[in-house]
């Protein structure tokens, strides 16, 4: 059935975003970025019908997209400018599903983008930056667990931010994550990860249910007294001043620990799959973004095969 009733967006923007809470159980965090995207739309073309959003509106939108300025820089990424479109999709998607007459989301394309250089620290680096932390004190005992929990399990920032003391068993060292698309996944961490995790835990004195919390600052406990979440941001500053102090020239941050600790899985022969699985990608053609690490094997393949006969 379709509405032939004239539907304004920002008002269906709101049935969208209520959908994706409900029906869709996404993440807070998910339905805040649908949230920014469309309403850049509105922003762009105003408070507009639903049947106003032609090809060529949204031709000139990614044209106003193209020129929308950041603090850094004069224009957005092409990949910042597909979220956006994506979210349009979407978007466009639950009104056909509504039944109500819009723009087919297949008409929205992509914009072609270069697929980003995967940055991983070598066993060097890596070693270099786990000895950065000064461990006689709490906070560098936290800091040293952080770095060691990154490396061992590549968990993604915010699943990292969103762990409970309770949530982890360093006995039996594996505990379960809910990632992306509020999919659940297992984790598993190293000895010394764990073993890092419990020094850390054995000085704290307060109650606070957070993992990694402040231990610093004005703002570092709540009115009850215990200590504060730490924000996803304070952690990649803390990872950035850590590479920064080891000497490392690439830029080091908790997705840089996440792709280290893929390539190290695969270089020592782990397979795809498996690595797809650990780093919870729902599908393994973002995974293949680390096959980079094969080469060093394809050059002995080279060495070891190549005109044989004649050596």
């Amino acid at each position: 059935m379709s509405y032939n009733i004239r539907m304004k967006v920002q008002a269906l923007i709101v049935e969208f975003l209520e959908y994706l809470e409900i029906e869709q159980n996404r993440s807070q965090k998910t339905i805040a970025n649908y949230d920014h995207y469309l309403t850049r739309l509105v922003d762009f073309a105003g408070d507009i019908d639903i049947s106003d959003i032609t090809p060529e509106l949204v031709r000139k939108w990614r044209l106003w997209l193209n020129r929308l300025g950041t603090n850094t820089s004069d224009e957005l990424q092409k990949s910042t400018q597909n979220y956006h479109l994506i979210a349009l999709r979407s978007f466009l998607k639950f009104c056909a599903k509504r039944g109500i007459d819009a723009l087919p989301a297949d008409k929205i394309e992509l914009a072609r983008t270069r697929r980003a250089k995967v940055t991983f620290l070598n066993l060097d680096e890596m070693s270099r930056l786990l000895a950065e932390p000064d461990i006689s004190t709490t906070s560098g005992l936290r800091d040293r667990a952080i770095l060691e929990l990154l490396y061992s399990s590549g968990l993604r920032i915010s699943e990292l931010v969103g762990l409970n003391i309770d949530h982890i068993n360093l006995k039996r060292r594996e505990f379960m994550v809910r990632g992306k698309g509020q999919k659940d996944r297992p984790v598993f961490i190293s000895q010394e990860a764990a073993d890092w995790v419990e020094k850390y835990l054995a000085v704290r004195t307060d109650k606070s249910p957070a993992l990694f919390a402040r231990l610093g600052g004005q703002k570092k406990a709540d009115n009850s007294g215990n200590y504060l979440r730490l924000t996803a941001r304070s952690i990649q500053r803390m990872v950035e001043r850590y590479g920064r102090l080891a000497g490392i020239t690439k830029h080091v941050s908790p997705h840089t620990m996440r792709h280290s600790f893929a390539t190290d899985l695969l270089m020592n022969g782990a397979d795809l799959r498996s690595v797809q699985a650990m780093l919870g990608h729902s599908n393994i053609a973002t995974t293949q973004i680390y096959t980079h690490v094969t080469d060093p094997h394809l050059k002995n393949i080279h060495e070891k095969f190549h005109r044989k006969n004649n050596s």
